[in-house]
């Protein structure tokens, strides 16, 4: 059965989080609350959705990354849009996490039959699994930075990974990228979309293609 995993922006602070849910479902949420050096792992990526107005970048940061504005989202205000995200988990990030994770695990494992601190071959995967996770939320933070967005709060701010992340952890070779699609809702970002439209008018920037404006907001 195809699968999505659903996230908040947050950190989550235990490797038990890292649960795959049916599409559409709901999961327990926090709040947003929630340069590849590899090729990417092989990642079937479900289809981009049809329509759409693609975003132009306003950072240098998330490479190799796009983002479609869909819409206003059903029954969620006149300011809230839903958005398409496509983009790559760096996997020296994942690695860093990978370790980061297994460190902290190692201080209070105690497994009948393994030595005090030592890993059991069957929780490997599991922290392998959080590690991805993880790398996935912060790049979709990323995102929000990237095309000048706002998040929304509790589980408003969710987050869904559209492709299968459990197959890809049976496969996935540490320190390999791992592109990914998502999907959520969020704001425009209004301080940072004014700059960048002064930005492009400045430069005369007309097309999405090939083009980032990078936009410094100074908080008064």
């Amino acid at each position: 059965m195809k699968c999505s995993l659903i996230l908040s922006f947050c950190a989550i602070t235990s490797a038990s989080a890292f649960i795959q849910h049916p599409h559409h479902a709901r999961a327990p949420s926090s709040s947003l609350y929630a340069k590849a050096k590899t090729a990417p792992a092989p990642v079937e990526l479900t289809p981009e959705p049809e329509g759409g107005t693609e975003l132009i970048k306003l950072s240098s940061g998330l490479p190799n990354s796009r983002m479609k504005d869909m819409g206003l989202a059903e029954g969620a205000g006149d300011d809230v849009h839903s958005f398409w995200l496509r983009a790559v988990a760096n996997g020296e990030e994942i690695k860093k996490l990978r370790m980061q994770t297994e460190k902290e695990a190692s201080k209070k494992a105690n497994f009948p039959g393994f030595r005090k601190g030592q890993i059991p071959p069957y929780a490997q995967p599991r922290m392998t699994m959080f590690a991805i996770q993880e790398a996935v939320i912060k790049t979709c933070e990323q995102s929000l930075e990237a095309y000048g967005l706002e998040s929304l709060q509790g589980s408003e701010g969710e987050v869904t990974v559209n492709e299968d992340m459990q197959q890809v952890c049976k496969t996935y070779k540490l320190g390999t990228d791992i592109e990914f699609t998502a999907t959520y809702k969020g704001k425009f970002d209004q301080a940072i979309q004014s700059a960048a439209s002064a930005a492009v008018a400045e430069e005369g920037v007309t097309s999405a293609e090939d083009t980032v404006v990078d936009v410094e907001v100074v908080a008064e």
